[in-house]
């Protein structure tokens, strides 16, 4: 049985609005769950910020696959774009919880040497369950029906930039915040 369903500019305004509420109450979430999980506020911001590298970069992909193929998004995208942030956050956690352990195991050390510490510590451990998510979404993408290709293929862009982001986007982040804030304090004592 076939079936036809559509979605009007009034729906997609609501869904639209729905999707940035949800996005926006998942991200303050986080924001306030890192900050007190790492008991600084920087950690926070700096998982947000791969958060929001993350729903930018699919739903820019969407926006050019929209244009050019006519995909359309539907309440499955904003239920991958909510995976997305889970996944994401989670890898991030990782990083950042390792960060933490040896901060304080190789207390005195360069704060950027800590961080590329831990990030070869995680790296295994970041990317090998993203790998075995990619090979599952790839092979439901090729062979799973159409009404959850668009759902995937989210799912795909997201987890392959979550990873990234996790690695190369999040950790950079706090470790540029952090030395900024040791070249501010070091200027207002008055060391070189």
């Amino acid at each position: 049985q076939r079936s036809l369903t559509t979605v009007g500019p009034v729906i997609s305004s609501e869904l639209t609005q729905q999707a940035i509420l949800l996005v926006l109450i998942g991200s303050l979430g986080i924001l306030a769950w890192m900050t007190f999980r790492f008991r600084d506020f920087r950690f926070g911001m700096t998982a947000l910020a791969a958060l929001i590298h993350d729903v930018i970069v699919v739903v820019g992909i969407f926006a050019i696959l929209g244009t050019f193929l006519k995909i359309e998004v539907d309440a499955l995208f904003v239920t991958a774009l909510l995976t997305i942030v889970g996944f994401s956050v989670h890898d991030t956690i990782v990083v950042y919880d390792r960060i933490r352990e040896n901060r304080a195991r190789h207390a005195g050390e360069n704060f950027s040497s800590i961080v590329n510490h831990s990030i070869l510590q995680t790296l295994a451990r970041s990317i090998n369950p993203s790998l075995t998510v990619v090979f599952t979404l790839t092979a439901l993408l090729l062979f799973a029906g159409s009404s959850i290709q668009t759902f995937i293929l989210a799912l795909l862009i997201g987890i392959v930039s979550g990873t990234y982001s996790s690695i190369f986007n999040a950790a950079p982040l706090l470790t540029v915040w952090e030395e900024w804030e040791e070249r501010r304090r070091a200027a207002a004592s008055g060391r070189p």
